[in-house]
């Protein structure tokens, strides 16, 4: 990147902003959690790695946020702020919960969006019956 000091050209802001992205969405995943966390970075440079999770939260910015694919990784980067919540990842056990966890909303979400969508297109088909058959009542009157 830039050298202290200097501005960043448009290309190492770019290249800043793809990490960033792709280091956020990675927080998504319970199981890299809890290998980020037991990872030798994290612990050699700990108060370096918390700012660098504090900066993150700009993310959570509309302006930023539309570019995410996972929206679940601003839930648990704002977790993440919690030193709990970082001693509780690192077990295996509390990893598998939270991945189970997760598996269980998607699945749930997923049929209840279905059913939501199938709802709404047999309402607008409904309505349009209706309003066709109104339409034709009309005309027959006249």
């Amino acid at each position: 990147m830039a050298s202290k000091g200097a501005p960043e050209t448009e290309d190492q802001q770019k290249l800043r902003f793809q990490v960033e992205l792709e280091f956020v969405q990675c927080l998504a995943n319970p199981n890299y959690l809890n290998f980020l966390l037991q990872d030798d970075v994290y612990k050699n440079d700990y108060q370096a790695f918390i700012n660098y999770l504090k900066y993150l939260l700009y993310w959570k910015e509309p302006e930023y946020a539309r570019f995410l694919k996972y929206p679940m990784c601003l839930y648990f980067l704002d977790l993440l702020q919690y030193e709990h919540f970082r001693r509780e990842v690192v077990s295996a056990q509390c990893t598998k919960f939270i991945d189970d966890q997760q598996i269980l909303l998607w699945q749930h979400y997923t049929r209840r969006r279905s059913r939501l969508l199938q709802n709404q297109a047999e309402q607008a088909q409904n309505n349009q019956t209706s309003a066709n058959t109104n339409g034709q009542s009309q005309t027959q009157k006249t």
